[in-house]
């Protein structure tokens, strides 16, 4: 869904203290482009402002296995990512008129704190919000995934996980509180305790909004294949990789590389690909010795605009934030 679309239509004028005429979900609501602070719809041709997002507090550097946390804060605006990981967002801040679309799905209402959101991995998410507001997202890996339904005797290739838009789950909410406790104190419990419930956290996702995949589509790249791959992924950082040069880790055709990839970890190599370089462009930032631009070609990206713009796709914040906030 293209960001210049905003999601909430116009009913009255949109300010925070409006009455909550949210107006009715689906195809056939007419979406009107709010500017500023929505304090006003003048026009159905404005363009509601890109949100900014600025890193408060992050799990940067400390290792946590397999999920990563940040707690961030937003202007008013609207933004479109492609999750390249599984994100569970709860609301931190005060109430705020807000609406999100996700896989066709729109939901439109007052968030409070307390209210969470799943994105599974290579889903694209449009939100847009009404006023200054504070989140935490949780971004958990395949890997974590993995370990959880091996504990469970799932078969993690056989699962998906399901987009959830409007939710209250108190298990959810336990861990979400913690870890943003975590993320705030000065004397945090450490590794073992946030990866406790980490795990704990992944195992709930499977039990609970999780779903049996097609049996025609859930077969991906073996287990070792897929190991191969990634580990290939990992060791060539920086350099450009080409889809020939993959199937051939892989031992599959070109052909049917890229199909059996997003089978397995449900979204493309490219994706994949470019998500590393952004994670491996988040630890050369945090370790603030090369410059935004050294680290942008060290990473694998062309240059320092391109480096900005997919860590804003990807994990909602630019370079210079993320190194101010880290």
């Amino acid at each position: 869904m293209p960001t210049s679309a905003a999601l909430i239509p116009r009913q009255a004028p949109l300010t925070p203290s409006a009455g909550l005429n949210l107006g009715k979900a689906g195809k056939e609501v007419k979406f009107v482009q709010m500017g500023g602070r929505f304090g006003s719809a003048t026009s159905s041709k404005k363009m509601t402002s890109p949100m900014d997002f600025a890193v408060y507090r992050s799990s940067n550097g400390r290792c946590w296995s397999g999920f990563d946390a940040t707690i961030y804060e937003t202007t008013p605006g609207i933004d479109e990512t492609l999750f390249s990981r599984h994100c569970v967002s709860m609301h931190l801040g005060p109430p705020v008129l807000a609406a999100v679309a996700c896989d066709g799905s729109v939901v439109r209402k007052v968030h409070r704190p307390g209210d969470i959101k799943i994105i599974p991995a290579g889903f694209s998410r449009t939100w847009e919000v009404a006023d200054a507001t504070r989140k935490l997202s949780i971004r958990i890996g395949n890997s974590l995934l993995q370990t959880a339904a091996d504990s469970m005797n799932v078969p993690y290739d056989r699962v998906a996980i399901e987009p959830r838009l409007d939710l209250r789950d108190p298990r959810i909410e336990y861990v979400a509180w913690a870890l943003a406790t975590e993320l705030e104190s000065e004397e945090p419990a450490g590794r073992l305790y946030a990866d406790s419930l980490g795990l704990a956290l992944a195992a709930h996702l499977l039990r609970h909004y999780a779903r049996a995949r097609d049996g025609r589509t859930s077969r991906g790249l073996s287990k070792r294949r897929l190991r191969r791959v990634l580990e290939y992924i990992d060791e060539s950082a920086g350099r450009d990789l080409g889809l020939a040069e993959l199937a051939s880790v892989a031992g599959v055709s070109p052909s049917h590389f890229n199909v059996l990839f997003k089978r397995s970890l449900g979204l493309s190599a490219h994706r994949y690909v470019v998500r590393s370089r952004v994670e491996r462009a988040l630890q050369l930032l945090a370790a603030g010795e090369l410059s935004v631009s050294a680290v942008a070609l060290e990473a694998g990206f062309a240059n320092q605009s391109h480096l900005s713009a997919w860590m804003r796709r990807i994990v909602g914040t630019t370079p210079g934030a993320f190194r101010h906030g880290a």
